[in-house]
């Protein structure tokens, strides 16, 4: 109220004035009249558009849709928030208006043929009966052999394995 007499250019005795003929007993004193308009002086009231502090909106044009493809395109299992910060959009935009989502590999176990099951069989119930014969004497006589190579295999975590993918496409399997 004190800024609509101020734009008039009305003085706090002007305005104190104006109020007691209105509200009368319930008018406010000159003195806070004075001190809303000291305060009423310091803000600013103009009518244009200030810029606003804060991160600015960006809208998700075709443009940027193809930026987020390519850059998905180049590394599947890139994350939403480096998108976000290589294009200077927010998370958000990254998983608006796009058909992707992201999806973790599946475990699919090794399958085994007939014979090697009976094999793996035969060998456990093997290695049972020595257990039985000596249990305290059963660790330092048995030696185990494998056929096949060994090699350092180091797994990737769930969250390394996420890719990018369409909504109607598989999950990658890992064997």
């Amino acid at each position: 109220m004190s800024s609509f007499f101020l734009m008039q250019g009305k003085a706090p005795k002007e305005i104190h004035a104006i109020l007691i003929e209105t509200l009368r007993e319930h008018a406010p004193s000159y003195s806070s009249v004075k001190n809303w308009m000291a305060l009423s002086e310091s803000c600013d009231f103009s009518t244009c558009v200030a810029p606003r502090p804060g991160r600015p909106k960006t809208v998700t044009t075709p443009e940027v849709i193809v930026q987020i493809h390519e850059l998905i395109l180049e590394d599947r299992r890139i994350s939403a928030k480096s998108i976000a910060e290589q294009l200077g959009i927010s998370c958000e935009r990254v998983h608006e208006n796009l058909d992707t989502r992201k999806l973790s590999a599946k475990w699919v176990p090794k399958c085994r043929n007939a014979d090697q099951k009976r094999q793996r069989c035969q060998s456990s119930e093997q290695i049972l009966e020595f257990f039985r014969r000596d249990a305290n004497d059963f660790l330092s006589r048995l030696v185990t052999l494998d056929e096949t190579w060994l090699y350092h295999y180091d797994p990737e975590t769930k969250q390394q394995s996420m890719e990018w993918r369409h909504s109607g496409s598989p999950r990658a399997k890992i064997i």
